[in-house]
């Protein structure tokens, strides 16, 4: 019977070492399927079409606030409102989800002209949308 060769490769963004058949190649770089998602599912904050279309849809659905929006979206929506904002990170552990799923989330209610990123002197929040 052959070998079994058990390699492994490192992630060039997280370090960690993973099986080879979990490793995607991009170019002569090796990510982990998790660094790989992050880089390549991130949803843009700032897109027109995605502002107009979104928009656009809730006016013809009758949408208001949190109408229409997911439970998640909905909480963190919910929490920037009763703080008059919060920083992701804040709101990444308050919530006890990943920093990259609250980048989405706030895209998509950037989308909506629900929330939208401020600078302050401690650094970026993200706020109600009509402040």
């Amino acid at each position: 019977m052959g070998e079994i060769i058990n390699e492994t490769i490192k992630c060039q963004k997280c370090g960690r070492e993973v099986p080879a058949e979990e490793c995607v190649k991009e170019g002569s770089l090796d990510f982990c399927e998790e660094c790989y998602m992050d880089t390549h599912q991130q949803i843009k904050a700032c897109d027109p079409w995605a502002v107009r279309s979104k928009k656009l849809f809730r006016e013809e659905a009758g949408l208001e606030g949190s109408e229409g929006l997911t439970d998640l979206q909905k909480k963190i929506y919910e929490f920037i409102l009763s703080r008059g904002g919060a920083k992701p990170e804040e709101l990444a552990r308050e919530l006890g989800i990943a920093p990259r799923e609250i980048n989405n989330q706030f895209a998509l209610l950037r989308h909506c002209e629900l929330l939208k990123g401020q600078k302050r002197e401690d650094g970026v929040y993200l706020v109600p949308f009509e402040s």
